[in-house]
């Protein structure tokens, strides 16, 4: 709980951090997270007052979660809250969107961090869907969560170099400064980074899975990939996410381009 922290000196603080082998770096961002706010904004305040009941069943929140089929398991680490606020997560152990909504529950009447933690938790309470696609890889006007959306919110996450390298890459018109800002990436960082950006969007699958499977059954169909990521909204974005989409040249080896085939064929007739 945060409100352990309070009546600790620095030097307690960063006593108590180092006895839970945390580095004293993690103690600058604590006091900063414990400092935005001393409450909840409403609604989300308000809802609190309203229901105390730890039990998750009748956690309001946990019921909008449901309503917008948004898995309460749904792990925080896929989330795109700051670093901050993850660091923040991983030092409580919350571990899911769930476990968040229930650890604020608890903390209600106490300190409680603000920023984006309390803006995703607003949103939620108040089912505002742009402010929670914002955190969470959803499509407004839409429910559950969205496999494109989930390498759309892993793009966004990047820094603006990278950014910049990944619309080099697929040729996208870009300012100059920005052009200059790509060649800062090296082209094996990028690769490195678009792997990262695919592993993350496999772990958003397991909790999309229908519309993952969906998105296979067009593009097996001959559906073109700009006109399904489309969806997205952003030029820029959606021709990232269309080159991500496209066949990764390295499963065409020697060894496994007849397998590979003959496997894609059979996952298009599957679904």
């Amino acid at each position: 709980m945060p409100s352990a922290y309070l009546d600790l000196s620095w030097s307690e603080l960063r006593e108590s951090l180092a006895l839970r082998g945390q580095p004293p770096s993690v103690a600058d961002h604590l006091l900063e997270l414990l400092e935005e706010t001393l409450a909840f904004d409403t609604p989300f305040g308000e809802m609190l007052t309203q229901s105390k009941a730890p039990v998750t069943a009748e956690n309001p929140v946990i019921k909008n979660l449901a309503k917008l089929k948004i898995s309460a398991g749904f792990p925080v680490r896929l989330t795109a809250l700051s670093a901050d606020t993850q660091m923040f997560c991983e030092f409580e152990h919350i571990k899911t969107v769930g476990e968040l909504t229930l650890a604020a529950q608890r903390m209600a009447g106490a300190v409680i961090v603000g920023g984006d933690f309390r803006a995703l938790l607003n949103a939620l309470s108040n089912i505002d869907e742009p402010e929670i696609a914002r955190y969470l890889p959803f499509r407004p006007g839409s429910k559950g969560l969205h496999y494109l959306e989930g390498l759309a919110l892993a793009v966004r996450e990047q820094p603006a170099a990278v950014q910049a390298a990944l619309l080099a890459r697929v040729r996208y018109p870009q300012p100059a400064s920005e052009a200059a800002l790509a060649r800062t990436v090296s082209k094996e960082r990028i690769a490195q980074i678009r792997e990262e950006i695919l592993l993350h969007g496999a772990a958003v699958r397991g909790f999309c899975q229908d519309d993952y499977a969906e998105l296979q059954q067009e593009m097996c169909t001959g559906t073109q990939t700009r006109r399904l990521v489309s969806v997205l909204g952003d030029p820029a974005i959606e021709s990232v996410v269309a080159d991500l989409l496209a066949p990764q040249p390295h499963i065409f080896t020697a060894a496994t381009t007849a397998k590979g085939f003959w496997q894609r064929i059979l996952n298009c007739w599957k679904n």
